[in-house]
């Protein structure tokens, strides 16, 4: 009996030994992920095109972390230009994004925008945690907006879910894209709340872009988005990121007013790092 007890305490030691050693290694591979996506002064450049008219240009600016509200967070901006030879219309748009470290919540979110006019449109949202035992997985988010330095509306919105804005989703995504699973985030656009649907599959599958002359190993998803944006960016998506530890957005498919549009990585900034040969 005695002898029972002692290889009964011997493996309960194991167990727990082997259930902390997973929950390290769990963490660390989450901790080298995280670190391996943000790499600050990270540059991506994507040109955005439908059928063979070249729209504008898309960039991804990686910062350095900052502070915020007390909390250190990631940094990003992204910039968006309408291609000048286009007749009748024009865009010029900064977004900046503060986000937690871990990628899945966002902080605060800014946008500067201007359409067809001298006039800039100024959009800022703040996301609180809420507070209390049957809240505490929703966000109280604060939309403020402005017209040609007007104010033209300060909203609050209240969810019982945790919502992020799009360029934290844009990281999330990557973080994600190797995993085999649906997920649905609640995202905040202008004045509304919609879902972002991702069905991440990790299929691995090859694409040819222009800026390589080889085939690019990628991993496959797609999703719906149910929500409107710039351009009625929205509804069904594609995406192809690059199957290594960057996980870099190479290719998109989106859909827009015009019908479905084509984002292709054009060229990059990110140290030591090239698209993965497949």
């Amino acid at each position: 009996m005695k002898k029972l007890k002692r290889l009964m305490k011997k493996y309960f030691r194991i167990c727990v030994i082997f259930l902390l050693f997973a929950s390290f290694q769990a963490i660390s591979q989450q901790i080298q992920t995280e670190e391996s996506l943000i790499q600050v002064g990270e540059e991506l450049i994507y040109d955005v095109s439908f059928l063979t008219v070249q729209l504008g240009t898309i960039k991804i600016v990686t910062l350095p972390d900052t502070s915020y509200q007390g909390r250190k967070v990631a940094h990003s901006k992204v910039f968006i230009q309408s291609n000048p030879g286009i007749p009748f219309y024009s865009l010029k748009a900064v977004f900046n994004s503060l986000m937690d470290t871990t990628l899945t919540e966002g902080k605060y979110f800014d946008a500067n925008t201007k359409e067809n006019s001298d006039d800039w449109g100024f959009q800022k949202i703040i996301f609180t945690q809420k507070s209390g035992s049957q809240t505490e997985n929703g966000s109280i988010v604060r939309v403020e907006k402005w017209y040609n330095k007007e104010k033209i509306n300060d909203t609050t919105i209240c969810s019982k879910e945790k919502v992020i804005d799009g360029s934290t989703l844009f990281f999330l995504s990557r973080k994600l894209i190797d995993r085999k699973m649906n997920l649905r985030i609640p995202t905040i656009m202008d004045l509304s709340i919609g879902d972002t649907k991702f069905y991440f599959t990790g299929k691995i599958e090859k694409i040819k872009i222009a800026a390589v002359d080889y085939p690019v190993k990628v991993y496959y998803f797609d999703g719906k988005a149910e929500w409107v944006a710039l351009y009625g960016l929205g509804d069904k998506f594609q995406g192809w990121f690059s199957c290594d530890a960057a996980r870099v957005p190479i290719y998109a498919k989106m859909n827009v007013y015009l019908g479905s549009i084509n984002i292709e990585l054009r060229s990059w900034k990110r140290r030591g790092w090239f698209p993965p040969k497949f």
